[in-house]
């Protein structure tokens, strides 16, 4: 065996190959995946389709051209996906990814499609000869499109676009509440259209010729699926109306050789509807269901009739939120679960309680092919990897990443449960360093996850790598505080109009907790985190001066100016109360309020922010930066102009993880 040469550090995760999720032929007998691997000097990746065999994984397409979104005719013999040209290659100009198409044995992939701004999440068809995409239209397109002989709303989408390139006005204009989201913005007026493109012949035809519908804004792939006589389409869309004042999404069907008339399935469930899945035998459609002001909410599975419409919820009594789901040829359910901070698969049938299938991990991307369940699965010791579930475990198909991981001295992960706010059960992971030693005192480091209803699981995470951090000869602390998913809704909902309360109070217990147990220095420890982590991280500083450092990335500091968010929708249930209420409300709002309380700062901060962040707008780093500063607290600013919410330039996160890491020495030692 490979004896480890030192441990995982940050230039590691970008040498590191990423795998996707699994795609497989109906009896289960290929399956596929991609691999991306980045160029660092270039700053960019790219995806690579694989079979996955007995003998490894083999390349099936060109490696030196992006190649994504794989999906496998019924009949297994040919592969559709989505592929980015190449730099001055066979398409002069062109930047979108578009679909190709090519057999499985291998060979020359052929370009099917040219539209203006690309394809998505390819599907097909029961014939094999046909394919459904998503591709975006602009709207003004809708309004004025070329007449059919000329393109259509596609070629009138084209002119619009070269027109608007050519313009030198690069004004944002809305009366909408929802106007931009994530990084980018909404007022370019593109939406997201069903085509159906035949193979053989080339042509492509618009489903959804008039929709000015949304589909997720964060979650495009997965939100429609085909029935299995291939007839109909059914998609998840937005039923609000400019100026989307409250958005709801909702279940909406088109058939496949219709007129393009969309029929909307639940103009009467009272919540946000997603991820649609057509039954075995065509006649229910499942779907999941939230509260549409408030992500934090329980998803339950709900099972409608498309006959009737009438639903049926099937999880109303389940304490949990599945992330995805699908149906078994025998019209049983499976699906991935948060639970415990850990993704489970589970299987649902009628009538029945769930059931835990695999506990192990995290998986994701679930399949069913034939008799077998395949995953992408991880854990906080290994990056995704493609597995079969087996016997209520991961059987690995994949190892593509141990040539690297083998000589690696990797951090050893604990599972802790202690008692924290209001005297409640509160788990964490605890990572300890290679060759750790329990008679030694360690400097800790609290990382403190984003959402508040996120959770830090068991899996590898590339952006904050626990194990690079542990690594560097620090105790790690993943704390899945009051307002975690994966513990109940109970737990998740705890911390509404209450962001300070207990989340504060269970970082502080935790502290406590490692601190007794005799392998930590009080003297030598640190809060990190980001998005909400952030905010608790602005906020711990002014209520507690115990940490010898901070660092807040995309941090909440101002929650007066959070109105500026890109998603404004249920901020009043989160805060108790509006700006603009009583003086209660505002009382509410101010109490867990870091910019109120600045009086507090003495900790040594490291801020960080992204300037396309429109999630937490980077107006919140540079005020928390100023008021710092002004208070002649030492502080240190990290300003990427060219990033979001998240650092993903590979060049851009070696600088990060940089300033991190050098901002943890200088203080921690």
């Amino acid at each position: 065996m490979t004896e480890p040469e030192r441990p995982l550090d940050a230039a590691d995760l970008w040498a590191l190959r990423r795998v996707g999720a699994p795609v497989a032929t109906r009896d289960g007998r290929v399956v596929l995946t991609t691999v991306k691997t980045y160029d660092v000097q270039a700053d960019r990746g790219h995806d690579v389709i694989v079979r996955v065999g007995e003998e490894g994984v083999v390349a099936l397409t060109a490696d030196d051209v992006s190649s994504s979104s794989p999906t496998v005719s019924p009949d297994g013999r040919r592969l559709a996906f989505v592929r980015t040209p190449r730099a001055g290659g066979e398409r002069p100009g062109a930047t979108a990814g578009q679909l190709h198409v090519m057999s499985l044995e291998g060979g020359e992939a052929r370009c099917v499609t040219d539209l203006p701004l690309g394809v998505s999440d390819p599907r097909f068809l029961p014939d094999g000869r046909r394919v459904v995409v998503v591709a975006g239209v602009l709207e003004e397109a809708i309004d004025k499109p070329a007449p059919a002989d000329k393109g259509g709303v596609v070629e009138a989408t084209r002119a619009l676009l070269e027109a608007r390139a050519k313009s030198r006005v690069r004004a944002h204009v809305t009366e909408s509440r929802v106007y931009r989201f994530w990084d980018h913005w909404l007022t370019d007026g593109a939406v997201p259209h069903l085509f159906l493109v035949d193979l053989d012949s080339g042509s492509v035809r618009d489903l959804t010729p008039t929709s000015r519908r949304w589909f997720d804004l964060m979650e495009d792939p997965g939100q429609y699926d085909v029935s299995a006589d291939g007839r109909h389409v059914v998609f998840a869309a937005n039923r609000s109306a400019p100026p989307h004042r409250e958005t709801r999404w909702s279940i909406f069907e088109v058939a496949v050789d219709g007129d393009g008339e969309v029929r909307e399935l639940t103009p009467d469930v009272p919540a946000d509807a997603s991820l649609p899945r057509y039954s075995p035998d065509g006649r229910s459609v499942l779907f999941g269901q939230r509260r549409d002001d408030y992500y934090g909410d329980r998803i339950r599975l709900r099972l409608l009739d498309r006959a009737t419409l009438a639903t049926e919820v099937l999880t109303e009594d389940w304490d949990r939120s599945p992330t995805e789901w699908c149906f078994r040829d025998d019209g049983s359910i499976v699906g991935c679960v948060e639970e415990e901070a850990r993704g489970a698969v589970f299987e649902l049938r009628r009538g029945e309680a769930p059931r835990i299938l695999c506990r192990e991990g995290t998986a994701h991307g679930l399949v069913v092919a034939g008799s077998r369940l395949l995953v992408q699965h991880a854990t906080l010791s290994r990056p995704p990897e493609i597995a079969e579930v087996v016997d209520g475990a991961p059987r690995l198909l994949t190892h593509v990443n141990d040539p690297i991981l083998s000589r690696r001295a990797l951090a050893s992960v604990e599972d802790v449960r202690f008692t924290g706010a209001n005297g409640d059960p509160v788990q964490m992971w605890v990572l300890t360093p290679p060759s750790f030693d329990p008679e030694k005192k360690y400097p800790l480091v609290h990382l403190i996850h984003g959402g508040p209803y996120g959770t830090f699981g068991d899996v590898f995470h590339f952006r904050w790598s626990a194990q690079v951090i542990a690594g560097l000869g620090y105790v790690v602390a993943l704390v899945n505080f009051h307002g975690s998913a994966s513990f109940g809704e109970a737990f998740s909902r705890s911390i509404l109009a209450d962001w300070g309360g207990k989340p504060k109070d269970d970082i502080l217990l935790a502290t406590d907790h490692l601190i007794a147990r005799g392998f930590v220095d009080p003297e030598r420890m640190a809060i990190a985190g980001g998005s909400y982590g952030g905010y608790l991280t602005a906020w711990l500083a002014t209520q507690t001066s115990r940490f010898r450092c901070a660092i807040a990335h995309a941090a909440v500091y101002n929650l007066g100016t959070l109105w500026a968010s890109d998603v404004t929708q249920g901020t009043d249930l989160e805060f108790g109360g509006m700006p603009w209420g009583s003086g209660a409300d505002l009382a509410r709002i101010d109490a867990h309020d870091p910019a109120r309380h600045s009086a507090g700062y003495a900790t040594p901060m490291l801020v960080i922010h992204g300037d396309l962040d429109y999630r937490v707008p980077v107006s919140h780093g540079l005020e928390l930066y100023g008021v710092l500063k002004a208070k002649g607290v030492e502080a240190r600013l990290v300003h990427y102009p060219d990033e979001n919410h998240w650092i993903l330039k590979p060049q851009n996160s070696l600088h990060w993880y940089g300033e991190f890491t050098g901002w943890l020495r200088r203080w921690l030692g």
